[in-house]
Order: structure tokens, then sequence, then C-alpha cells
């Protein structure tokens, strides 16, 4: 990095080849060809195609390609077709979900200045931020988003929020001179501004030094890419689930292929009989249906304002153990507001103050006179005092109109002071605001009410106390202060003294009314907020305690103090501390590995370019989308539309309730998959012909399976869900007892259709109407299974009419099975046999006994 910020304005003129008349637009041409457009190159795009070819890369979707092959040797074209079908429509849901989550994150990218003030062949123009080049002179001023990094030649008051790139929430005053240092870090280069910084209040005049991928925003946006993005738990149960299955079939059909070799079935038939297991066994639906229903999660999250960039990282929220979360504008307001007034010897809130005393009139008028900022524009600190002189019927323009400003001392972080001087009524007044230790010893008067006498050590002790117990409680505290002039003049540094004391004002940026309720349901839930600032120790541990996230005995730690650990002794620390505060990004990273290093999914917030590493490192990274810089909403799996931490909360709640859905919708699928794979398994051993043709398992799998797996992946949430605790990411989705029940169920299920095909088979040995039979009762048993799985709880806890669209699904599988059974002209295309009333009685009959027997069980078991 070079040391600009220790050249003279001279020395970086001759460096940059530049004069006080700017670049000509030809030498600018020139430079844009040599350092290129000011803008940070973005990761090559993968093109749809490859979205849509990348979805194919799942094993089981290869072993359904393989049977699509097989089927099509042995001249099964419907169910080559079929197959393929299914695997296409999956392929193209998911490419759709992805090119909508590019387009979402796509609107969000609206954080560069779009124009910029330059001198160009001597005159002061406005162009686009993307033509500015190192060597140009721009010009910034309050409001303006800084779009390149440069050495500052003049400022006027310049006051700059760094903390998109530091950390550091207050702003910094920008100066013009020299600096005599070899190394200094960003937040102390004093006479430079950086990309990604907001200007506070004040203006300057800035040589631009480095643009685009040049600048310390880009530089951390190249480190982005060495850091690993973290593998959600869904994406590690489905891979691991679908290797365990796939293998399972291998080995079954392989046994079964077998068999019937032994038994004497030709090879063709014994292929045959292997694929259809295959097709029963393999629940084709099933990523498109983790697709959809996910998809539905990211449309809910994206209503109550978190839109999520990678499918999966819906359920991980799920798992979520720890939020590390900033403190500014997600726990906060991000709006600093007056709490406390200490005038005329009293404490008053906020809202205490009378204007028709004069000690308080004065208050409040310098409250906006002795201001840099407008009610919109400027500084926090400032745009509060004015906030609280307008709550009281000052008008900002009004006032400044009638009182305007002669002449100005500005703030200064050396003296901590600013002067401003107003002729009032006829008196030339004189207004100081700044920090207590700069200000009360240049007083030499105290005002209490009406009277006006001198200070003393009684009076100063009261004050000192007073911001003490302000500043404890988190507050940041002004003085205030004024004299009376003779004349008007230019007031001068010789002039601040002699003051006579109003008063002290303490303000904060106040916890979201939300936040503590979110805290709350976060603990409820077993997990663990964090707050992780660069802000004071003192205000940090105050808001915190405020909201619920520290409790007495946890740790509170600086920057400094984690800079002194070892991992080691940052993991033992990590648990019992619930507030970090003064820390760098390096500090964020160490953290989130700390906790995961503990077996937690740890999701951490972040709006600046300084927290985009760390929110790569996190489980779930969640930026801010309307402070957040575009390189942390790169960097993050979601982006929060309203920077409230309380929409991470309900963002874990949906996403629970996600997981909970898929689980009710792999149960779904597998027991009836299962009964399939029995009834097979039975026909094959018991020597009977084959009980499914592929067809038949196709439109199970295919038709009426997928719209009954997708209501309950919609089933609305039971509300208990934030009373359990986070699940363990290392929970496989097949647990033991979801393993148990998806066997008992399918046995039950299998049972029914193997009687079904016995009452078809009959004394005739009618192998088709046989065939038909058990088909029909397992389709119309599952659709039935459809009510079984949407909960735990039996259907009178659930409630029939709850979720509308599980009797949606039913109907129109309902519909889709009957037409199938009873129009002859489908009868060929599916391998079904004309069946008589009494047939059809019986299917009714033996599918609903299932569903009768398992609800009595879960009534027993749960109750309502």
């Amino acid at each position: 990095m070079k040391n600009y910020f220790s050249k003279s304005k001279d020395e970086i003129f001759k460096e940059f080849q530049v004069t006080e008349d700017g670049l000509t637009t030809a030498e600018a041409q020139e430079r844009i060809k040599k350092y290129g457009k000011n803008q940070l190159n973005e990761d090559e795009k993968v093109s749809n195609l490859v979205v849509f070819l990348s979805q194919f890369k799942d094993f089981l979707v290869i072993i359904l390609i393989i049977a699509s092959i097989i089927s099509a040797v042995s001249g099964n074209i419907e169910s080559t077709i079929v197959i393929l079908v299914v695997i296409i429509i999956n392929a193209i849901l998911g490419t759709i979900q992805h090119i909508k989550a590019e387009e979402s994150i796509k609107s969000l990218k609206n954080l560069s200045s779009p124009k910029t003030k330059v001198l160009r062949d001597g005159e002061k123009r406005e162009l686009s931020s993307e033509e500015i080049v190192p060597g140009d002179i721009i010009f910034i001023e309050a409001g303006d988003l800084v779009p390149v990094d440069g050495r500052v030649i003049d400022s006027f008051s310049l006051l700059v929020n760094e903390s998109s790139l530091t950390g550091e929430s207050e702003g910094i005053e920008k100066k013009s001179d020299v600096i005599m240092a070899d190394n200094l870090a960003l937040g102390d280069q004093k006479n430079m501004i950086f990309s990604g910084s907001l200007v506070s209040y004040g203006r300057g005049v800035v040589l631009v030094t480095s643009t685009g991928m040049n600048t310390e925003l880009g530089k951390i946006a190249k480190l982005l890419k060495d850091t690993k993005e973290k593998t959600t738990p869904l994406q590690v149960s489905l891979d691991n689930f679908g290797k365990k299955l796939s293998i399972g079939i291998i080995v079954l059909c392989g046994l079964i292929f077998m068999i019937n070799l032994f038994h004497g079935v030709n090879v063709l038939d014994s292929l045959m009989f292997a694929v259809a297991l295959a097709v029963a066994a393999i629940p084709e639906a099933l990523s498109s249906i983790v697709t959809i229903v996910l998809a539905i999660g990211t449309q809910k999250l994206s209503k109550e304002n978190a839109i999520i960039k990678n499918l999966k990282s819906v359920e991980a929220l799920g798992c979520v153990g720890v939020i590390c979360s900033d403190k500014t504008g997600t726990l906060t307001q991000n709006k600093m507001t007056v709490k406390k007034v200490y005038v005329n010897g009293r404490v008053l809130d906020e809202n205490g103050l009378d204007s028709k005393r004069e000690t308080e009139d004065l208050i409040l008028k310098e409250s906006i006179l002795c201001n840099d900022a407008t009610n919109e524009v400027g500084d926090p600190t400032e745009i509060a005092l004015i906030n609280l002189a307008e709550k009281y019927q000052f008008s900002y323009k009004e006032l400044k109109q009638k009182y305007p400003r002669i002449s100005e001392i500005p703030f200064d972080s050396d003296r901590k002071l600013m002067s401003t001087l107003h002729n009032i009524d006829g008196k030339i007044i004189m207004f100081t605001k700044g920090a207590l230790d700069s200000l009360l010893p240049r007083t030499k008067s105290i005002m209490h009410g009406n009277e006006i006498r001198e200070i003393n050590a009684k009076d100063i002790k009261e004050i000192e106390n007073i911001n003490t117990m302000f500043a404890e409680t988190g507050l940041r505290v002004l003085t205030y202060a004024y004299k009376i002039l003779d004349s008007e003049k230019e007031i001068g540094l010789e002039d601040e003294t002699g003051y006579i004391f109003i008063g002290l004002i303490g303000m904060i940026d106040p916890p979201r009314l939300e936040s503590k309720e979110a805290v709350e349901k976060c603990i409820m839930a077993g997990i663990k907020p964090v707050m992780i600032t660069g802000d004071h120790k003192v205000t940090a541990r105050t808001i915190a305690k405020e909201i619920g996230i520290y409790r007495d005995g946890d740790n509170v730690l600086e920057g400094i103090d984690v800079e002194k650990m070892s991992d080691e002794e940052l993991r033992e620390k990590v648990a019992q501390t619930s507030v970090y505060a003064r820390v760098s990004p390096e500090h964020k990273i160490r953290i989130v590995t700390a906790w995961q290093s503990l077996g937690k999914i740890c999701a951490m917030t972040g709006d600046g370019v300084n927290d985009a590493p760390a929110l790569k490192r996190a489980d779930i990274g969640i930026a801010m989308g309307i402070t957040g810089t575009e390189v942390s909403k790169d960097a993050a799996s979601m982006i929060l539309a309203d920077d409230n931490f309380s929409t991470i909360v309900k963002a874990i709640t949906t996403g629970r309730n996600i997981y909970a859905n898929i689980k009710n919708s792999i149960r779904f699928l597998l027991s009836g998959n299962t009964a399939a794979i029995l009834a097979v398994i039975y026909a094959s051993f018991a020597g009977l012909p084959v009980i499914f043709a592929p067809v038949h398992l196709l439109f199970i799998n295919l038709l009426t399976d997928s719209l009954p797996a997708i209501a309950i992946g919609m089933e609305p949430s039971q509300g208990e869900v934030l009373k359990d605790k986070p699940r363990d990411p290392k929970e496989p989705i097949l647990t033991k007892s979801l393993s148990m029940r998806i066997l008992g169920e399918g046995f039950i299920i299998a049972t029914c259709v193997i009687i079904g095909f016995y009452f078809g088979f009959g004394s005739m040995k009618d192998a088709l109407k046989g065939s038909t039979m058990a088909f029909a009762v397992l389709c119309l048993a599952r659709l039935f299974h459809g009510f079984n799985c949407r909960g735990n709880s039996s259907i009178f806890g659930l409630g029939l009419m709850s979720n509308p669209f599980s009797l949606i699904a039913f109907g129109i599988g309902f519909v889709l099975l009957n037409g199938v059974l009873m129009l002859t002209s489908l009868h060929s295309i599916f391998e079904v046999a004309s069946l008589g009333t009494n047939d059809l009685i019986l299917i009714y009959v033996l599918a609903f006994i299932p569903t009768l027997i398992i609800q009595v069980l879960k009534y027993i078991k749960y109750g309502r």
C-alpha cells in the first residue's frame, strides 16, 4: 500500500501528473484504458444452461436415467417418457428458482453513487462514478457515498463514516494535513477517504488515488474468494440420505434379479422386475418436492423481508444455535435519540422540557443553530438534536433563517468543540457544544432558571457526576454553553473561553421496539444471541442488557481482549460471552469459528465490506438490505430487506417449520414406497406374477404422490417450533424412530395391497386384474396417507381444514385414479383391467383401512 497520507499536496499532484485544473478529457480516456472502469469485478455468472445441467448430478436422478434406458431397451416407451419428463421438470424447477434468486439480489445492488462531481478540463462536471480515474479531482459533500479511494486536498468540516470498512460507527473528521508515519491503520489515515464510506457532513476536495478493484473495498472483495462457504445441514443430510438409499436400492434390485433368475424367469423379465422395484423404491418426486417446498418458503420469507440467495439455506436457519448480530441498525433503530437532559439542576427525560423557561429555550435553540446537519442529512448525533428541538415546535428552517450563522469555528477532534455566532433578538450570542472535559474548564458561569451566577466547585462536581451517570448508562453526552459578545465579528479559537454553562444532553441509538421480544424468542428456542459491534463497551452492554442479550454473569469482551487470546482460550470463553465491543473483521471470523468448533450452526449479520469474510465463513451469513454494501450482500446467504433482528427470528421459525414439513413429506413418500417394495418382494418370494407394472409405480410416484407431498410441505406452523432446541445438524433425516414409523406404516399399507391383489387374482389366476386391484389400493391408500403425514397429531388435533391444499391434492389424485380405472381408452396405456362396482367399493375400503388404523393409534398416543 502506497503511503499517500505521508505525501504533501504538491507531491501527490506530481505523482499523478495532474494540475489544479484537473485532468483533461483525453487524459481521462487514456487512464480508463490503463486502469479500467471504477467498478468491482464480479465473478463470471454461471449460464442458465450450466445451472440446468447441474440439476442432473444427483445420484438418484442418475439411477432413474439408467432405469429409463432399460425401459426403452425392453420396449416400455411409456415408462421411459414419464421418467424423463419428471426428471426434466425437476431440473426446470431448480433452474427457475436459481434465476429468481439472482434477480432478487440484482434488484438490491443499488449501493454505488451513480453520479460524482469531477473537475475535468478546468470545469466542475457531474459524471458517472464508473468514469472516475486515478488523478481525477472530485468534490464530496454531506450525503455522498464515496466512490473511490483518495487523498483529501481541502477539508471544510468534512466528517466521514467509514463503518462499512472499519466497523467504527462514529464519523471520522478528515483533514488535508500530511501525516508523517510509515504505516497506519485505515481508521487512522485521517487525510484519506475510502470507497464505500459515507460523508456525514461538511465537504471536501479529493484527489483520486485508487479506483475499482485497487481500492480498499476491492481488496476485501478479492479476499472473499479465499474464504470457503459452508455446506448447509440439509445439503449434507440429503446427500447422505441419497447415497444410502441408492446403495440400498442397488443391492435390493440385484438380489431380486438373482432370485427371479433362480425361479426360472427369463433375463429380460427379471430385469424389468428389478427396474419396477427401483422405480418403486426411488422417491422420484423427492428432489422436486424439496425444491418446491423450499421455493415456497423463500417466497414466504421474502414477504417477511428476508431474501434467500440459496434455497437450501432456508432449512439451515432451523439449525441455527447462535446468532452473532451487529448492534447498529439491526438491534437498534440506527437513529440517535436524545433520552436525558440535565438543565437547571434537574435531570429530565426528552419529553420533560418546558420551552417557556429561558434555559430550556436556549438549549433547544442551540440544538438547531450550533449544528451542521439538517433533519434528514448529517451526523446522526446532530440530527438527534434537531429532532429534539422540533419536538417542541422549533422549526429548523425558520430558526436558521431568523438567526443566520454569522461566523463559526468547525468541530475539531483535538479540541472536541464546535462554535457558531448568531444575532438573537439584538444579542450577539456564541453557542458552543462539545465534550465535557474540553468545555467545562472553559466555563466561568452557570445558568439556573433566569439566574446567571459564577460556577463553583459544588456545581462542577454535580455536573461531572451527572456526566458519569449518563455515560455509564450508555448515553453519548454533549455539553452546552454560550457567551455574549460585544459585536459581530469573525470568531477564533481565542474566543472559546469564559462560557456560561447551560446543560448536558445524553443520547443513544435506542433498541428497536421488537428486538426485546425477538431476543426472548431466541432464548426460548435454545438460540444464543450475541452482540458484536464496533461501538464502545459501555454502550454495547447497556443496549444488550436492555433487550435481554446480556445477563448478569455474562462476559463482555473487547477486540483487544480477543486479540490476546489463543484460539483455545477463545473457545473456552465464547459460550459465556454475550457482547463483543470494538472488534475488527479478523475477530469476527475467529468468534464465528470458535462457535463452529463447539458444533454450533452459527448465523452472522453484517453490513460492511469488513463483515464480508465473516459472513461467508458463517453457516448463515445475513447481510443488511438497506445499509449493507454490495460486497457484504454477495458474501451472504440471506439478505434482510428491513435490517431488522426480529426478521431473523421469523426466518428461523419458518426454517424450522420447513424442515419439519420436508421430513413429513419424506415420511409420506418413503412409507408409500416401502409399501410398494414390500408388496413386490412378497410377490417375488411367493412366486406370484409381477404385482405392479412400472407405469403403475410411475403414475403413483409422479402424479398422485407429488401433490399430497407438496401439500404436506405447505402445512402451517403449529406455533410450537420455537419451543424446541435447535436441531443437531449431524442428525440424519432418517432417524431411528422415523425409520420405524415408515416401516410400520408401509407394512400396514402393503398388507391391504396384497389382499387387494389376491381378490383380483382370484381363482381365475387373472394377473392383470390382480395387478390392477393392487395398483388401485396402493394409489388410493397413499392418497389417504397424506392426511396422516401432515404432523404428529391426529387429524382432529391438526384440523381437516387447516391445510386446504391437502384436501385439494387428495381430490385431484382421487379423480386421476378413477379416470384411469373407469376410462377404457386409458386402460392399455396404464396396463389396467376393467373393474366392476364391487371391485371399486373393495378398493375404497381396503385403501381407507391403513389410515383408520394409523389415526386411531395417533389419537391414543397424542389425543386431540
